[in-house]
């Protein structure tokens, strides 16, 4: 994954409401546990729990389990971080695609341009009208947005709402450390392209025709839904290269990171690690093998049409 040097990068596509440093009352930084949930007491296990259910790349106002610590209207988030400008300093430090070699930030900022890129192309030869670009928010602890406040342990989501993604970058940490996936800048292009999918299916309209409030299972809207945004983000990484923002095309190893990944992330693998057993009612993404299946759909085609998860079984 090599960003051309000399390629400009736009910052005004995310925006860093972060924080300097942990609000009174909140804790510290990525690792611990130290947000109650939904109300029902702290703890690590309740932590992972709702991480599990809620924040594997969601899309809200429809939080995955119950509510549990994802957004809940309107209102301010307690105790939330302090909102900088618009892009912080992001517009300083990263200008051109060298500068994603310094800087995780960065690298976020090139990744969210290459997304974008190519979804305002595919748009455009498709005849589907604009393609509306979405902003990506860094924040950290907890973050107000159209759907409601937020906190870490939603993790990434998008909100169809404001047309923004939200992301926690100690999500990464949490994926790699409570999951088992192995990280990398891969798996976070992954993560971020899927909310991208997301962002898609609502401007194409397909979260409107969709029930996405009814009830969970192997194959419930919610998963329908969660599979095509997967496959979307292989279609972009098929695609990445022909954006301009890459050098070369992404590797095996590159392959092989993200779909790391999407096995980590699967209804399956979340629950044999939260509660011992696999509960296939109550899925809300789809299984790992599902997900890796449709990620690489995505990918070995590049073509958006061929993620239509919503004909037959998936």
């Amino acid at each position: 994954m090599q960003f051309e040097d000399d390629v400009p990068l736009d910052p005004s596509q995310v925006e860093d409401v972060r924080a300097s440093g942990p609000q009174p009352g909140r804790g510290g930084g990525g690792g611990g546990c130290m947000l109650p949930i939904g109300g029902r007491g702290g703890g690590c296990l309740l932590l992972l729990l709702a991480v599990a259910g809620l924040f594997l790349f969601g899309v809200v106002p429809s939080p995955f389990t119950g509510g549990q610590g994802g957004p809940q209207g309107g209102g301010q988030a307690p105790n939330a971080p302090p909102a900088l400008s618009p892009s912080g300093n992001l517009a300083e430090r990263c200008r051109k695609g060298s500068d994603t070699n310094q800087s995780e930030d960065c690298r976020i900022v090139g990744t969210v341009n290459s997304i974008q890129s190519y979804w305002r192309q595919a748009f455009q030869e498709r005849g589907l009208g604009p393609y509306r670009p979405a902003k990506t928010v860094l924040y950290s602890q907890a973050v107000n947005s159209g759907c409601g406040p937020a906190d870490s342990a939603v993790g990434p989501f998008y909100c169809p709402a404001d047309r923004k993604v939200y992301l926690d970058l100690s999500f990464f940490n949490t994926l790699q450390r409570d999951f088992g996936a192995k990280g990398g800048p891969v798996a976070q292009a992954y993560v971020i392209a899927h909310e991208y999918g997301h962002h898609v299916q609502n401007l194409l309209g397909t979260m409107n025709r969709i029930d996405v409030d009814s009830r969970p299972g192997a194959e419930s809207p919610s998963v329908r839904l969660e599979l095509q945004a997967d496959c979307y983000a292989g279609v972009w990484i098929h695609n990445a290269v022909k954006t301009g923002f890459y050098r070369v095309p992404f590797s095996r190893a590159d392959i092989a990171e993200a779909l790391n990944a999407a096995a980590a992330v699967g209804d399956d693998s979340i629950q044999r690690r939260t509660q011992g057993h696999i509960t296939p009612d109550a899925f809300t993404h789809g299984t790992s093998q599902q997900r890796e299946k449709w990620f690489v759909t995505g990918y070995e085609t590049g073509v958006p049409e061929r993620c239509d998860t919503f004909s037959g079984t998936v």
